[in-house]
């Protein structure tokens, strides 16, 4: 596999992955939402491409002391080939750099095991649930890891 470069998201790469979004990428938000964002000065978010192709998106929004994970995706094809731990990581150095801040949260998918055991791999542990906070359905796990990661 080519090296995965991370860069920051711009308007170039929504239009890039718009007609891709939904079927792609399995996301929720929509374009005109990411636009927002990115004007957004609490938020930040990020690309993984290889070759040119996005593989993968991220963002965080900055609240005070916290930072919020609020998406982190990888496209179908490229799943299991290490892109979400390096979009986390990326993340999580970007949190890390913010000052003043005290913890990473997230949500994750109570049936998205892979996911779990992603942020578990970075220390993130289980703070929380959320009762069916996806599609007012499926239950969310609210985890978050303390900054500074000692």
């Amino acid at each position: 596999m080519n090296d995965v470069q991370i860069h920051k998201m711009t308007i170039s790469d929504l239009n890039e992955i718009e007609d891709v979004l939904f079927s792609d990428f399995d996301d929720f938000w929509n374009v005109n939402i990411f636009r927002s964002e990115l004007l957004n000065p609490n938020s930040k978010y990020i690309v993984a491409k290889i070759n040119d192709e996005i593989v993968g998106f991220a963002g965080i929004w900055k609240a005070v002391d916290v930072v919020h994970i609020t998406n982190l995706v990888t496209a179908k094809k490229f799943r299991r080939q290490n892109i979400g731990s390096k979009l986390l990581s990326k993340l999580i150095q970007m949190a890390e750099s913010e000052e003043g801040i005290t913890s990473i949260t997230l949500e994750v998918n109570s049936n998205n095991i892979p996911a779990q055991k992603l942020y578990e791999k970075f220390n993130f542990k289980v703070v929380g649930l959320r009762k069916k906070y996806y599609n007012n359905t499926e239950d969310a796990i609210l985890m978050t890891l303390q900054i500074p990661n000692l």
